[in-house]
C-alpha cells in the first residue's frame, strides 16, 4: 500500500467538515502574538489538509473559506475598533467594512483549497509536502501586493519565536510560511500512515522524524551570524507619549502633548539616539519650526543627541501632506512614508469609494506617498532604515534601505488598535523584519508596544502599554547582507513555485503506480 492512500479522513461530503473548519480557523490566531502557541501554526493547517482530502473542488473551496473566516474573523476583528471607536464610523458600517476585509482574506484560503484539490487531488506525499506548501506560500505572497496588499497574519509570523524563524534571513516570512506548511504536511502524512493497512505506527515514524529534522534545520540556520558588529554600541531611548487618540489632534491639546514629550525626553537623559513615535508632533513640522522644533534643535546640539521624530509635513497651499520622520541633530534629514495605509492614509479607487469618507472621519487621512528610493536618515553617524507603521508589514519595503542601513527604526501609532491583540501582532511582524535583515530594531509607538529588538528578533527591552514611558538600552549597529536582503521574496517564490509544480505534476496513466 502506498502513501497515496489517505487515512483517518472524513468521508467526502461529511457535514462535520463544515463545522470543524471554522472552529480550527478560529484557533489559528492563537499561534501568533500575544498567545504565542506556535505549534498551532503546524497543527491547524494539518487539520485543514485533512478536511480537504477527497473533497470536490467547490466543496473544498467552501471548507477553505470557512477556515479563513474563522482565522481572520478572530485574527483581524480589531479593524472594527479602528473604524468605529477611533474613526467614528457607525457600528453597522464598521461591521460591514470589517466583514468585507475578513471575507476577502478568507477568499485566499478558499482559493488555496480549490487549487490544491484541482491540481493535486490524490492524497499523498506530493500533495501534502509539495503542492500544499507551494500553493500556500505563493498565495500569501500574492496577498502581500494584490488589492494594495495586506499580508497580516501570514503564517510565517506565527513562527517568530520558533525554530523555523531561522529560515527568515534566507527566504523571508513567506519562506517561513512554506516550511510551516511543510511541517503541517508531514503531520498529515504521519496521520495517513497510522492505519495498519498503510503501515502502522512504524511507517508514521519517518514523517515525524522529518518534522523534527525540519525544526533542527531552522534552529541551525538561526545560529548563523548573517551580520557583524560595526562601530560601538549606542545608547538609545524610545519615547512613548501615550497620547489618547481621541485627543491627539485637538488644537487645544497641542501644548500639553509637546510638554509630555519634552518631559519624557528630559527623563531619558543623555543618549546617542532618541526616537519619538509616528506623528508624535500632531502639527506640521513647518508650523513648529520657529518654536518647539527650533528649541529641540538647540537641545540636540547642546546635548549631542540625534532625534528621530514622527510628524506630518507638507504645504497647505498645495494641499500636499506627508507622513514623515525627521532627523534632528548632527545629520538633519527627513523620510516620507512610501507605503501608505489604504483607507487610513489614502483612499484607493477614489471615484468608487468616496462613500467611505462619508462614514469615517480620520484626521490627516489624505497623505501623499514619499518616493520609493529616498536617502537614508543618519543618527549618531549610523545609517538607519526607517519605516512608519504599516510599512513594517512589508519586508520588501524595509529591505530598500539594506544592506546600507545598520539599524532599523519603526515608528507607529498603534493607538488606532485600542486594547486589542493587534499591537502584539504588529510588534511580532516588526520583529520578523529584524530577523530577515539581521539588524537591531528600535520601535517607538504612541501607546505601545514600544521595544528594543536585537538582530535575531529577540526583545531586549519593552515598555508597558498605555502609560507614558521611556524604553532605554544599548544597541549594536550591524553590517552584512542576508540572502533575503540580496534577493528579497524571490527565493521563497521560486521555492514555492517549484514545489507547487512538482506537487501538481501528473504522470501518464501508464506510469502511475500509487502516489
Amino acid at each position: 500500500m502506498t502513501t497515496s492512500v489517505a487515512a483517518g479522513r472524513l468521508a467526502a461530503g461529511h457535514p462535520l467538515a463544515l463545522l470543524i473548519a471554522p472552529l480550527a480557523g478560529v484557533l489559528l490566531p492563537f499561534a501568533y502574538a500575544p498567545y504565542g502557541l506556535w505549534p498551532l501554526g503546524w497543527l491547524l493547517p494539518a487539520v485543514l489538509l485533512w478536511l480537504l482530502d477527497g473533497e470536490r473542488v467547490r466543496r473544498g473551496a467552501l471548507i477553505g473559506f470557512l477556515f479563513g473566516l474563522g482565522a481572520f474573523g478572530y485574527g483581524i476583528w480589531w479593524i472594527y475598533v479602528s473604524l468605529h471607536h477611533y474613526g467614528n464610523a457607525p457600528p453597522a458600517f464598521a461591521a460591514l467594512a470589517t466583514a468585507l476585509v475578513v471575507m476577502l482574506m478568507a477568499g485566499y484560503v478558499a482559493l488555496f483549497a480549490a487549487l490544491l484539490n484541482r491540481l493535486a487531488p490524490r492524497p499523498g506525499a506530493r500533495r501534502w509536502l509539495l503542492a500544499a506548501p507551494g500553493l500556500w506560500a505563493l498565495l500569501e505572497w500574492v496577498r502581500s501586493w494584490a488589492f494594495t496588499g495586506f499580508p497580516w497574519l501570514a503564517l510565517g509570523y506565527s513562527q517568530t519565536d520558533a525554530p523555523l524563524a531561522g529560515f527568515a534571513p534566507l527566504t523571508g516570512v513567506f519562506g517561513v510560511g512554506f516550511f510551516t506548511l511543510l511541517g503541517a504536511g508531514l503531520l498529515r502524512l504521519a496521520l495517513a500512515r497510522l492505519r495498519p493497512a498503510v503501515g502502522g505506527p512504524r511507517a508514521a515514524l519517518w514523517p515525524l522524524l522529518a518534522a523534527l529534522a525540519l525544526l533542527a534545520g531552522g534552529w541551525g540556520a538561526g545560529r548563523i551570524a548573517w551580520s557583524e558588529p560595526h562601530g560601538r554600541p549606542l545608547a538609545v531611548a524610545l519615547i512613548q507619549g501615550n497620547i489618547s487618540q481621541e485627543l491627539k489632534w485637538r488644537p487645544e491639546k497641542l501644548r500639553e502633548t509637546l510638554a509630555t514629550y519634552a518631559e519624557l525626553t528630559q527623563r531619558a537623559g543623555r543618549q546617542d539616539i532618541i526616537v519619538w513615535p509616528e506623528t508624535a508632533l500632531p502639527a506640521f513640522l513647518s508650523d513648529l519650526e520657529d518654536s518647539f522644533v527650533g528649541e529641540l534643535r538647540g537641545y540636540a546640539a547642546e546635548q549631542g543627541i540625534d532625534f528621530l521624530i514622527g510628524a506630518p509635513d507638507g504645504r497647505r497651499d498645495q494641499a500636499e501632506y506627508r507622513n514623515a520622520v525627521a532627523a534632528i541633530g548632527r545629520t538633519p534629514g527627513i523620510y516620507y512614508k512610501h507605503r501608505l495605509l489604504p483607507f487610513g492614509e489614502y483612499l484607493p479607487l477614489r471615484s468608487l469609494l468616496m462613500i467611505f469618507r462619508d462614514f469615517v472621519q480620520i484626521p490627516m487621512a489624505d497623505f501623499t506617498p514619499g518616493a520609493a528610493d529616498q536617502p537614508l536618515l543618519h543618527a549618531a553617524g549610523v545609517p538607519v532604515g526607517t519605516s512608519i507603521c504599516f510599512e513594517a508589514v512589508f519586508g520588501s519595503e524595509v529591505r530598500r534601505a539594506l544592506p546600507q542601513a545598520e539599524l532599523l527604526v519603526n515608528v507607529s501609532n498603534d493607538a488606532w488598535f485600542g486594547d486589542t491583540i493587534a499591537p502584539y501582532q504588529h510588534l511580532q511582524i516588526a520583529r520578523m523584519r529584524a530577523i530577515e535583515a539581521a539588524r537591531p530594531l528600535l520601535r517607538a509607538t504612541n501607546t505601545g508596544i514600544t521595544a528594543l529588538v536585537d538582530e535575531k528578533g529577540r526583545i531586549v527591552a519593552e515598555g508597558e502599554s498605555f502609560v507614558p514611558t521611556v524604553v532605554a538600552g544599548q544597541v549594536q549597529p550591524m553590517r552584512g547582507e542576508t540572502p533575503f536582503v540580496a534577493v528579497g521574496d524571490w527565493l521563497a517564490v521560486a521555492l514555492a513555485a517549484l514545489a507547487a509544480l512538482a506537487g501538481a505534476w501528473r504522470r501518464s496513466p501508464g506510469q502511475q503506480k500509487g502516489g
